[in-house]
């Protein structure tokens, strides 16, 4: 893993040599390979402007994210609203997104070299993210469908994370174990995903959380 380009290492907290016997690798999607921020703040914003509700700063949206768009959106709305207003902003967002969620997103810079050279060599990949299913899989196929063909999201019966149903579901389209399996996250949750689902993680700083709050969760490398 250290010799791979494109992941280098900001700040090795421990020595990645000790990562071994790994033939998949397992990626978060906000952050972690796509930079989603400026089609989520849209989206958000609409929605809240809609119910007549203040909007949020991108900074704001950032440290929102990580759990979900229903979660988004419930830390995006004022204290307070009811539960019928709260779904109802949920839904404009959900309709607002579903067809404006590619219009600024792209992957971060080195991403798709590292996917080939990752292919290259042979790893198996997948993608687990906290989006809807439909939004996960379009995303993926737009960006990633040369390399990456497994892709899970939140459904009916997937949990969200740090649930590590997705996890468990990927490896298994994957073929693979957890023993073999490497997750790439960028935040808390991801961090606590790996933990539930005794994968081995690496964190990124370049994604919605930075380095020194990453630091915060003693992460095993970044």
């Amino acid at each position: 893993m250290s010799k791979i380009p494109y992941l280098r290492a900001d700040l090795n907290v421990k020595d990645m040599s000790t990562i071994s016997g790994i033939d998949t690798i397992i990626f978060d999607l906000d952050g972690t390979l796509l930079d989603t921020i400026a089609d989520l703040a849209t989206s958000t914003n609409h929605a809240l402007c809609q119910m007549g509700y203040p909007p949020r700063s991108t900074e704001e949206i950032r440290r929102f994210v990580g759990n979900g768009n229903r979660m988004l959106i419930k830390r995006a709305t004022p204290d307070g609203i009811s539960d019928d207003d709260l779904e109802q902003t949920f839904q404009i967002f959900s309709d607002h997104y579903l067809h404006h969620c590619a219009e600024k997103t792209a992957p971060y810079d080195g991403i798709t070299e590292l996917l080939e050279e990752l292919s290259r060599r042979g790893f198996r990949m997948g993608i687990v993210s906290n989006k809807l299913q439909e939004g996960v899989t379009e995303l993926a196929a737009k960006f990633f469908g040369r390399h990456i063909s497994v892709a899970i999201g939140e459904g009916p019966d997937t949990r969200r994370k740090p649930a590590p149903d997705c996890v468990f579901r990927a490896m298994e389209l994957l073929g693979t174990t957890a023993e073999h399996a490497l997750y790439v996250g960028d935040s808390e949750v991801d961090l606590q995903t790996a933990a539930n689902a005794d994968t081995r993680i690496v964190s990124v700083t370049w994604g919605f959380r930075n380095r020194e709050q990453l630091l915060a969760y003693n992460p095993s490398y970044l």
